[in-house]
């Protein structure tokens, strides 16, 4: 069973970071890029020199802005883009081959209870996973651009940890457990991290513009939604083919 659990996680692993870095690349690292220039100060929120016309079209940058853009580029060019961009789907990789163990693992522990896993089990585990490591999570800590504030890392990191065990068995036991005390501990477990409350920064500033926090957020999720229903469908297609 282990041998199998680790080829299933490898292959749906490397494939769901592969799409993971492909998606990265064309939804989600253009506004990473642009966060950080308004974290450099290359570009500036509400900036005086981007004068509006009357019916609020923005005029073209100075050429002071110019200058700051180039000076950032410079500063930029010291770091390949070949050299972030392998390392990005480097890292996708191992965060999903990661995330494909925790899964065929828990396969292997639902196999034990004589649940058959099937590639319709393996999707809705893998928008489970979703839920549970990114949905729920970002209910209390937005996906972080560059540019925004935060709280305490660690902070951060024990209730993100928290939140995602809880949800994770809450909704298993909404899935199989029975009887009204064991749902009405899962929908506990659910409510739990949020009852509690995700760590605040004490206050509220930024450089970077709320537009683009807001639309970093939205496909950091939707195309982390799709990353992990492929990861789910193909580990439980893999594992009940290897199981026949």
């Amino acid at each position: 069973m282990i041998q199998r659990m680790v080829t299933s996680a490898l292959i749906a692993g490397f494939v769901a970071g592969l799409l993971a870095a492909l998606l990265h690349f064309a939804f989600v690292q253009q506004y990473i890029l642009l966060g950080e220039q308004y974290e450099s100060g290359a570009l500036t929120h509400f900036d005086a020199a981007h004068s509006t016309s009357d019916h609020g079209a923005m005029t073209a940058p100075s050429e002071g802005d110019d200058h700051a853009a180039q000076s950032h580029d410079d500063d930029a060019g010291e770091a390949s883009p070949l050299v972030r961009n392998s390392l990005t789907v480097v890292f996708a990789g191992l965060i999903y081959v990661a995330y494909a163990l925790l899964l065929t693992a828990g396969f292997g522990l639902a196999q034990s209870f004589g649940i058959a896993i099937t590639a319709r089990e393996g999707l809705l585990w893998g928008i489970a996973g979703f839920v549970s490591f990114q949905l729920a999570p970002a209910l209390g800590l937005a996906p972080e651009l560059p540019g925004t504030i935060a709280a305490d890392l660690t902070a951060r990191q024990i209730w993100w940890w928290g939140t995602a065990l809880a949800t994770g068995t809450g909704l298993a036991l909404l899935a199989y457990g029975r009887g009204y005390l064991v749902w009405g501990a899962a929908v506990l477990l659910l409510a739990a991290p949020h009852i509690i409350g995700a760590p605040l920064p004490d206050g509220f500033w930024g450089v970077a513009p709320p537009e683009v926090g807001a639309m970093f957020s939205a496909r950091v999720l939707g195309t982390a939604l799709v990353v992990w229903a492929v990861l789910g469908w193909l580990a439980g297609r893999l594992w009940s083919q290897e199981n026949t």
